[in-house]
């Protein structure tokens, strides 16, 4: 990704936590669908210990999608995380903002969680 964006100087690539910066949001897609042998309780407070890093890194907001979990039981993944969207829409409006919105109106078995900062 360096090489290939070396022409770019607005683009930047780290490989530590520690080098990143305050931006105005963070975003994210899939990076909590594959829990693998982790368990469903020790993956969600990975999933809010990291949430919690977002709205550090953020001036103005952060977003996450996940899937859902409801998703059909038949076409569930032992392996995967299946997130309760109630949940963690309560869990961002008591730990991050006033202001989250829930996105759970499209076809597929995923929902995005946004939380926007005063």
């Amino acid at each position: 990704a360096r090489r290939n964006n070396a022409h770019n100087p607005r683009r930047s690539f780290f490989s530590q936590e520690a080098q990143l910066s305050q931006v105005d949001y963070v975003v994210q897609s899939g990076i909590f669908n594959m829990r693998g042998a982790s368990s469903y309780e020790d993956w969600t407070s990975y999933v809010l210990e990291t949430l919690g890093r977002f709205n550090d890194l953020s001036r103005k907001g952060f977003s996450s999608n996940f899937l859902t979990k409801y998703s059909d039981a038949d076409r569930m993944r032992a392996d995967l995380y299946y997130a309760d969207p109630l949940f963690l829409f309560d869990y961002a409006k008591r730990h991050f903002s006033r202001n989250v919105a829930l996105l759970h109106d499209y076809e597929i078995y995923d929902f995005t969680l946004v939380v926007r900062k005063g």
